[in-house]
């Protein structure tokens, strides 16, 4: 793959994670780079939060410098002063100044950063830098995940979209401006200004990140950040920016809830027939959300009655008479009951399958949500009681 010109790479093993793998990240740009980001809607948030959306508010930026294995989430002002180091010196191996270096961290929370080790490896880790370092930057971020998250799409005029993101768990992602661990870098050499570029990003992430859940927890140090080099040449519309950022987003927004912690299955929530967009989403996501639902597509068990209970307990009216389900073309429910155990037994064989849409049609509104989740099971469980061990 070749990513969008005028962006590097880089990543070393600076001794964060205890397992030596490599856990310090870095991406440059070329020149200045139109930035926008949005960030956890956590009250808790991450002194790398703090300080990216203070720094990404400027509206241009040089670089972003990742680490997995500590959060640095509720360290106080020692937390801050470890960011403001780690960036500090990285601005310097680089030559830029500090303010245009992007900071985010994905780890234990309560862990103070270890600045001095990313201090050590700042000249190492800029010496390192290639247009082709994009994949050991992919896996320097990860912590659960099982795969590195890639995407990419094509632009008019030869411009392109590069993101790359982690996350397994704690993914519940509630991201705006400029306030999943889920972090996502996207990166494209369109030329557009800082106003489109935010419009486009909040799109996109309202459409895939904030629309996907893995265990209903939204983290300290969820961070989306988009920067543009401009080094195509080619000016895009708002309207194009937005559909190949959206189609990136839901990729890596699809591959996260995949690699959820200890899931098999992926399944795509879909609810119509309310009378707006507003309701169909809280429907879905509570459906989506639902420990009996997502438990239920562990077991693969086409349990319709948990489907329609969570629905119905959302908040939104609708009639039940009315409801249908469908799981991929197979009808199980039809004016709020059962179509009979062989529709179920259909129903069942496709929630063997690793990936699949859920269909509830509560009436003929024109309102209309999608939600991705994953099954949970034993797995989750394993990996989340001693995750600190």
């Amino acid at each position: 793959m070749t990513p969008p010109l005028g962006f590097r790479f880089a990543a070393v093993s600076a001794g964060i994670r205890k397992d030596g793998r490599i856990d310090l990240a870095l991406a440059t740009s070329d020149g200045p780079a139109v930035a926008a980001g949005v960030f956890t809607r956590n009250l808790v948030k991450a002194a790398p939060v703090e300080i990216a959306a203070q720094r990404v508010a400027t509206g241009t930026a040089r670089a972003i410098l990742v680490n997995a294995g500590c959060a640095n989430a509720c360290t106080g002002q020692a937390g801050d002063a470890a960011t403001v180091a780690s960036t500090a010196a990285v601005a310097d191996a680089l030559g830029v100044p500090m303010h245009t270096v992007l900071p985010a961290s994905t780890g234990v929370i309560g862990a103070l950063l270890p600045a001095d080790k990313i201090v050590r490896q700042s000249r190492a880790l800029v010496d390192g830098l290639a247009v082709d370092g994009w994949d050991a930057f992919s896996r320097a971020i990860l912590t659960t995940d099982r795969w590195p998250k890639v995407a990419s799409a094509a632009l008019t005029g030869g411009a392109s979209v590069l993101g790359i993101a982690k996350g397994a768990g704690m993914i519940h992602p509630d991201l705006g401006p400029p306030q999943a661990t889920m972090l996502a870098f996207l990166f494209t050499d369109a030329v557009v200004d800082r106003a489109a570029l935010e419009r486009a990003l909040g799109a996109a992430v309202d459409e895939s990140f904030n629309s996907a859940t893995v265990d209903g927890d939204t983290s300290t140090n969820d961070t989306v950040i988009a920067l543009a080099s401009g080094k195509s040449g080619q000016r895009v519309t708002e309207s194009d920016l937005a559909g190949a950022l959206t189609e990136v987003c839901v990729a890596l927004a699809r591959s996260m809830v995949s690699d959820g912690e200890g899931a098999n299955h992926i399944a795509e929530i879909v609810v119509t027939g309310l009378p707006d967009h507003a309701g169909a989403r809280t429907v879905a996501r509570t459906v989506a959300t639902s420990l009996l639902v997502k438990t239920a597509l562990f077991g693969r068990d086409a349990n319709w009655g948990r489907i329609l209970a969570a629905a119905g307990r959302a908040g939104v009216p609708f009639d039940p008479r009315r409801a249908a389900i469908r799981v991929n073309d197979v009808e199980i429910v039809r004016g709020g009951i059962t179509l009979g155990p062989e529709a179920e037994a259909r129903a069942a064989k496709i929630f063997a399958e690793p990936s699949y849409t859920v269909f509830l049609d509560l009436g003929d509104g024109v309102g209309r949500a999608r939600y991705f989740t994953s099954d949970l099971g034993h797995g989750y469980v394993d990996v989340n009681a001693g995750y600190r061990s």
